[in-house]
This record gives structure tokens, sequence and C-alpha cells, in this order.
């Protein structure tokens, strides 16, 4: 999601001071669904470019991505990762996009290929028209192949089929959300169902555990520091669930948190913040390996700013006990 409105508003006269546009950069939409990605590499950290891990957290490289072929590659505020390459992420705007993911032969994040770009549809099967009704900011992939999606400004879940039929309404929290900043935080809970999902609050932290087949009960509060938002949230083996709290002010600019839990509390944390490779952080993807270790994605939202960047970076973690 964008930034709360105070938030907003503070960017908007930053990025004014610094006579910069906040215009979408030049480019024609796309004429059909498939789109060129363009990757930049980035350091974890440009101040020290030496730098390789943040604690336990080990970089496996980083970009910047852009479309030459659409303006519609921005806002990225959810994504997941199935086969440990094919990444799907949702827009604030409605836009699905569709990748795959490049890796070195040391397994290290290189680039983007196979770019697909498409618009998500309402309950009538049309594209969805405006940002009261196109806001998506939460995603989570069942097993079957069926996509969950959480929308702010008129809050709600909807389930798009993997057949590619029409939505349906699915399952939400019985709860009042501001409008810019509700229900962020979404992702599959297998552990407890095959159509089982969570969904976490922006501001409160509050999370509840859904059903297709039933409705939302409460979950715990995420203990987060009052700036922090949650944003992003993915189960991992082992009963564990790793959550991304965001946070922005005008003096120390972007900070995430990069929080795991298991049923005894915080087993493991990852700050990012100036002078490491850092913007809006809305987004994260698990990919577990067979030695235990898991592949943390995260995936920033630019805002559709000119001054704000996509990122794309890799962290591999390996917890110190099974």
């Amino acid at each position: 999601m964008r930034r709360s409105t105070l938030t907003a508003l503070a960017a908007l006269a930053l990025a004014a001071c610094a006579q910069q546009s906040s215009a979408l950069p030049a480019a024609p939409v796309a004429a059909g669904p498939a789109i060129t990605i363009t990757a930049a590499p980035v350091p974890l950290n440009p101040a020290d470019p030496d730098q390789d891990r943040v604690g336990d957290f080990h970089y496996a490289g980083g970009l910047v991505l852009s479309s030459p072929d659409t303006a519609r590659f921005h806002g990225l505020s959810d994504m997941a990762v199935r086969d440990g390459v094919n990444l799907t992420a949702v827009s604030d705007e409605g836009d699905l996009i569709k990748a795959r993911l490049m890796l070195d032969k040391a397994g290290r994040l290189v680039g983007l290929t196979d770019g697909r770009v498409s618009a998500l549809t309402g309950l009538d099967g049309k594209p969805l028209q405006g940002k009261l009704e196109s806001d998506s900011e939460g995603m989570a992939l069942l097993a079957n192949g069926d996509m969950l999606i959480s929308f702010e400004q008129r809050h709600r879940i909807w389930l798009y089929p993997a057949d590619g039929g029409p939505p349906r309404e699915a399952p939400a929290p019985d709860a009042q959300f501001p409008p810019n900043g509700g229900m962020e935080a979404l992702g599959p809970a297998p552990e407890i169902g095959p159509d089982a999902y969570v969904a976490g609050g922006e501001e409160s932290g509050q999370t509840w555990t859904c059903r297709l087949s039933g409705a939302c009960t409460p979950g715990p509060t995420i203990a987060k520091p009052a700036e922090f938002g949650l944003v992003a949230v993915t189960r991992l083996p082992q009963g564990r669930t790793a959550w991304l709290l965001r946070a922005w002010d005008p003096v120390r600019g972007n900070r995430i948190a990069l929080t795991i839990h298991d049923g005894s509390g915080e087993v493991a944390r990852m700050e990012l913040a100036r002078p490491q490779s850092i913007d809006n952080f809305e987004a994260i993807a698990a990919v577990p390996a067979k030695d235990g270790s898991v592949r943390f994605y995260l995936l920033s939202d630019d805002n559709f700013q000119s001054i704000q960047r996509t990122l794309l970076l890799a962290f591999d973690w390996k917890p110190s006990r099974p």
C-alpha cells in the first residue's frame, strides 16, 4: 500500500523540494500480456560493497526492477514464489505480474524473465476500475492454485480460482480498518488446512486465521513499535512464521524488520535501514531448501513514484536448530 496519509504528504513535500517529478516514468502501456523486465544488480550496502550478510541472513543477490514495455510495472505490494523460481505479484492498482526468477550457478538472484502482466477482474469478470476497487495489497496462493487477494479502501478478500474464472467473496475478518491501512498481510496456512489462511492488519498488528469453509477467528497480535506496520507474512517449515514490518519517516527514511517466530516466540530477526539498499518493502516470499535453510525474497512497492525503486532482494537463512 501507499504510506499513511501523513507519510504520503511528507513524501510528496520532500519530492517537491527536490524538484523531482512524481509522474510515472515515460513508458507505453503494454499492448499485450508479455513484458520485458529489466534488472540491474544492487549491493546489500552501497557504502560497504563487501557486506554480504545481516546477522544470520546471507545476502543472495538483489536487483532494481523496471520494464520498458509498460507503465503498469509499479506499486508491487505482495508476492509468492512457487517451485523456487515462479514469481507472482500483485500491484496496488489491481494488476497481476508473473515472471520467472533467474539464478546463477551459485543460486544467486541475477534477473527475471518471462514477464507477463494482466488486470485483476471483479465479480462480473471485468477488469477492476478505480482505486477504491483495485487497491490489492495482500496475496496468498493455496496449494490447489487458487489465489486469495486482500484489498484496501473497500476492505475485502476475494478468491481467484486457479482455472481463471471470475473471483468470489472469501471470509474476511469482522473488523474495522483505516481506508489506507487494511489487511496488508495475507498468506496461506497449510498446517491448519488446505483452505486456511492468515490475515494481519497493518496498523494494529492484529492477526486472524481464516478458512474458506468457515470464518475468521482472532489470533495473536504481533508485537511491534508503534511506527512500524505489519505488511506481509509467510509460513515456514517446522511451524515457524515470518512477518515483515515496515516503517518510514522523513529523517531515517525506510526501515524494515523481518522477524521469525515459532511457538516459543521470536527465533530470528533481520533489520534493514540506510545505508543498506532499502525502499518501501511490502512483500515477502519464502523458498525452503532441502538442507533446512530458507531463501527469503523481499519486494518493494515504489508507490508509482520516480524517486522510489522496485527492489527485489534475496537472503538465505538457516535455523540454528531444526
